[in-house]
């Protein structure tokens, strides 16, 4: 008997998700993606190559960097969630410095790798606040831009990473 959604029953799952609960009534075989764009709403998340291999659908699971659409939506119960939605809504005044570094440095390219990069680039310095250009290149390697290059991508990393040391340093500091 060939596995279909006509006979796939539904479950009932909760997540946490940008700081709430929310719970979806889904089949047991959807991708977590597809619950976070057409069940919440969540369309940051983007799904470009379905395979894991561009991070247009990463997000945060418990702090590092899943891409979305290579887990079912059941195995992302009982962990926290972050989207760019997440992100954008923890931000002081709307814009992370990390998204804020991206506008500067022309590291926003046409929209749809962008979520996941900022994603990658996020955990990445919530990790390591001083990244070197080959850990930062490490850790955006999951991502692909098709658009450019990656030269305003890593000058925004750099420049977030900057910001992110000047906060823990503080104002005065001479480093």
């Amino acid at each position: 008997m060939a596995f279909t959604r006509a006979n796939n029953r539904k479950v009932s799952l909760t997540f946490q998700i940008n700081g709430q609960t929310r719970q979806v009534e889904t089949y047991a075989s959807v991708r977590l993606a597809d619950v976070l764009r057409e069940e919440l709403g969540l369309t940051g998340t983007k799904v470009s190559c379905g395979i894991g291999r561009c991070g247009a659908c990463a997000v945060l699971m418990d702090g590092k960097v899943v891409n979305s659409c290579l887990l079912m939506a059941f195995q992302a119960t009982n962990v926290e969630l972050q989207t760019i939605e997440g992100i954008t809504a923890s931000a002081e005044n709307g814009v992370d410095p990390v998204q804020q570094a991206f506008l500067e440095e022309g590291g926003f390219q046409c929209g749809y790798c962008t979520p996941g990069m900022v994603v990658a680039a996020k955990a990445l310095l919530n990790e390591n606040q001083a990244p070197s250009d080959e850990e930062m290149a490490e850790a955006l390697s999951g991502n692909l831009c098709r658009c450019t290059g990656y030269a305003g991508i890593i000058r925004a990393v750099r420049k977030a990473a900057k910001g992110k040391q000047s906060d823990v340093e503080g104002p005065n500091s001479s480093a």
